[in-house]
């Protein structure tokens, strides 16, 4: 592949694995991060450092995104020092926060007025599928686009797919959290029940993972709530602004979603306990303090 000047914004828990492994594939990265130090293994990697986005813009001809939030996103794109700002005609802006569909065609938009290109680009994997580059990316946007950036994307992921118009990879991966969201509670509860029942929680994995019941959140967050590690591969303050974006998609859509919006409001009370910067395993937590015999002394 002929080496390309990329520029990426956003080196958290997922950003950081995927812009190396541009990095690894030999190509030159500018890089821009809130806070610098979180780049670091990328700038000992040869990656340079920019001061703003515009900056990274300026010194790139495809600039990727992974931010926090949808105002991120619009801050980092379009914001006074954003990459639009930096933005040549002809250069292309792919954001790989999942972030609103509505933003998204706000983004596409407001590049076409300059003559850059656009696609949204959100991810499925959490941290693992960053780190082994095979993530599943669901890509809003126009066709020529999409194959001229899919090389790159294939370096961080296994499954990429063009799902439509700007926005669509967003709607996209609103179902993809609906569904997660509905798996989640059911990983908890079925291994509250199995420690209630003293249980092995590995041993039941190990059953109920190969069987009809198996799903990648029981195989891989279920290990992990089993050994109790709540770190993050993914932050329970991000799921929950994800899912908030598919409850309100739903509402514009006079759509109910009842399973989604219990879930929603577990993981709400999971940050107002102190635990937003855990990871979406950390619904263990909330469910078990709900389980625990109550005291009357």
């Amino acid at each position: 592949m002929q080496t390309q000047n990329i520029g990426w914004i956003g080196t958290g828990v997922m950003g950081l694995s995927m812009c190396g492994h541009l990095i690894d594939a030999g190509h030159r990265l500018t890089v821009f991060n809130r806070t610098r130090e979180k780049a670091a293994p990328l700038l000992d990697k040869g990656a340079a450092w920019a001061e703003t986005p515009e900056e990274v813009a300026r010194s790139s001809d495809i600039v990727f995104t992974m931010v926090g939030f949808p105002e991120d996103v619009h801050a980092v794109i379009l914001g006074k020092d954003g990459v639009l700002a930096g933005a040549k005609p002809g250069d292309t802006v792919v954001d790989m926060t999942t972030s609103s569909p509505d933003l998204a065609q706000t983004i596409h938009r407001q590049c076409q007025e300059k003559g850059v290109l656009a696609l949204d680009a959100p991810v499925s994997g959490g941290d693992v599928g960053a780190r082994q580059a095979t993530l599943a990316i669901m890509v809003g946007g126009d066709q020529p686009v999409f194959d001229a950036v899919r090389p790159l994307l294939e370096i961080m992921g296994e499954t990429i797919c063009l799902m439509g118009a700007a926005g669509a990879g967003q709607h996209t991966k609103m179902t993809n959290q609906i569904l997660i969201a509905g798996t989640m509670i059911g990983v908890v509860e079925s291994l509250l029940y199995a420690c209630r029942a003293g249980m092995d929680a590995h041993g039941v994995i190990d059953v109920i993972g190969k069987g009809a019941a198996s799903s990648w959140s029981i195989n891989t967050l279920g290990r992990r709530i089993a050994d109790g590690d709540f770190d993050p591969g993914f932050y329970i303050k991000h799921f929950v602004k994800d899912m908030g974006i598919a409850l309100e998609e739903s509402r514009r859509m006079r759509l109910s979603l009842p399973g989604l919006a219990l879930v929603h409001q577990f993981y709400v009370a999971a940050m107002a306990m102190g635990w937003e910067n855990l990871g979406t395993q950390g619904l263990y937590k909330v469910l078990e303090t709900m389980s625990r015999q109550p005291s009357f002394v």
